[in-house]
């Protein structure tokens, strides 16, 4: 059976189409702008796809045509197929109808950590021996992809709250249908799909009530938005994680950066994680899949024990050189939030004397302006900030509240020079935008590179 994907290069259809080749199906796409981690993902795994939306050939051929929700009326492909009566369907009802049936699924969702946390517990069901299927919302690097089907009888899943199609509005994660579901934390996000917080909050309350009674659901303990959200109903068990107050699941930090931790359930030390990772919100996603792995009868030690060896997703602090001194991190930074406590871990960590920031306000809520008041906050540790100037929202107008060194750019290569031109060894830029930003972090470390090359010919 020949399916043809469309919205391909985005991290949930491309992760569906592997899934779908390794099922046996033929698999083809189309998408416009792709580019690495996932262009590169899925020329290893020989999916062909089309540059575009405007030649339908391959869509035609399909025995079924799987539509993302980066997918709009009006665009030729979209409209070749149903003029055509070709039949057709979303992402994650492909994956409920053909795949997930099969397994005990595994969800996180939540507007922060998704990623990190899904990796992780993929990553410790297979060190425990359970082979997991999973999918993934980016590259975890210790599979070296996205996603797989697995041999065993779990299934993980990034669990979305965006939506589904332009004729499905639910959130992806009304199709998955869970028996474990980790709720990691709840804000504002997505301003394109809700019009506030309580519009999100309902659409979580709903996907409580696909959990069955025999189900569980793990949460931070003192998430007031999504308290707000169980306080409207409960429907399975419930255990709560902390990383810094009792709780079901606790952390106790043996360092002021989370390298290391001993991990309490109902008080009891069940087990220490010394690993690499920095950060609370790192602790609290490590908690957290201990918990789910626990559910599943993997016992905390040896949860612990795979967390140790636990490698970071692709464009999540994502070293990308480190030579002459300077560290060029990726980050996929899309909230005021997500910034803050990644630029606070990395300050905390003395790794660096100084952090510079490169930034797009690459995402909708981001790009329209919706958190810019918030970014004031969330870049303050920084020692200067490098932004790219938004076309859909006056950053001027906001920035005289921000307490950091900053510059305000018309393009990329103008931030190229200016931020190597700052630059002195032991210091680290971290690149902060969920898009390509057009292979900004390669121009910058190949100039980078020329600038030392030139000091030393000097």
């Amino acid at each position: 059976m020949h399916l043809h994907v469309l919205g391909l290069s985005g991290t949930f259809m491309s992760a569906l189409a592997i899934l779908a080749k390794e099922a046996g199906f033929k698999v083809t796409g189309s998408d416009a702008n792709c580019y690495p981690p996932v262009s590169d993902l899925l020329a290893a795994k020989n999916i062909p796809f089309t540059e575009g939306y405007e030649d339908s050939t391959e869509a035609l051929k399909a025995d079924c045509v799987v539509v993302g929700n980066a997918i709009k009326r009006g665009m030729p492909v979209i409209e070749a197929v149903l003029d055509a009566k070709k039949p057709y369907t979303s992402g994650p009802q492909w994956l409920a109808d053909h795949l997930l049936p099969r397994y005990q699924v595994l969800a996180v969702a939540g507007t922060h950590g998704k990623t990190t946390t899904t990796s992780m517990l993929a990553f410790i069901l297979e060190e425990a021996g359970l082979e997991p299927g999973f999918l993934i919302g980016g590259v975890a690097t210790d599979f070296n992809t996205s996603a797989r089907l697995g041999k065993g009888s779990y299934f993980v899943v990034e669990a979305d709250e965006y939506d589904t199609a332009f004729f499905d509005k639910r959130p992806k994660f009304m199709h998955y249908r869970p028996q474990v579901a980790i709720l990691n934390n709840l804000e504002f996000d997505h301003a394109d799909i809700y019009a506030d917080l309580p519009a999100i909050q309902q659409q979580f309350h709903y996907f409580l009530k696909t959990i069955p009674r025999s189900g569980l659901v793990i949460k931070p303990r003192d998430d007031v938005a999504l308290n707000d959200v169980l306080a409207r109903g409960e429907y399975c068990s419930l255990q709560d994680f902390s990383s810094s107050k009792d709780a079901f699941w606790s952390a106790e930090l043996l360092d002021d950066v989370g390298l290391a931790f001993d991990v309490l359930q109902q008080g009891k030390k069940v087990a220490t994680v010394d690993w690499s990772l920095i950060g609370r919100f790192n602790v609290e996603n490590g908690l957290a899949a201990i918990a789910a792995a626990f559910s599943v009868g993997v016992k905390p030690s040896i949860a612990a024990k795979a967390l140790e060896k636990f490698s970071p997703v692709k464009r999540r602090l994502e070293v990308k050189s480190a030579r002459h001194g300077i560290t060029v991190y990726d980050d996929f930074a899309h909230h005021p939030t997500a910034i803050l406590k990644t630029l606070q871990a990395l300050k905390d960590s003395l790794r660096h004397q100084r952090i510079f920031v490169v930034l797009e306000f690459a995402s909708f809520t981001m790009r329209t302006g919706v958190h810019a008041n918030d970014m004031a906050d969330a870049l303050s540790v920084a020692d200067g900030v490098y932004v790219l100037n938004p076309s859909e929202f006056n950053l001027i107008d906001v920035v005289k509240n921000w307490r950091c060194p900053y510059q305000i750019l018309p393009n990329t290569a103008a931030i190229i020079e200016k931020v190597v031109e700052a630059l002195q060894a032991k210091d680290a830029v971290l690149v902060m935008s969920n898009r390509g930003f057009e292979n900004i972090h390669t121009r910058l470390i190949k100039r980078i590179d020329d600038k030392f090359a030139e000091a030393i010919h000097r």
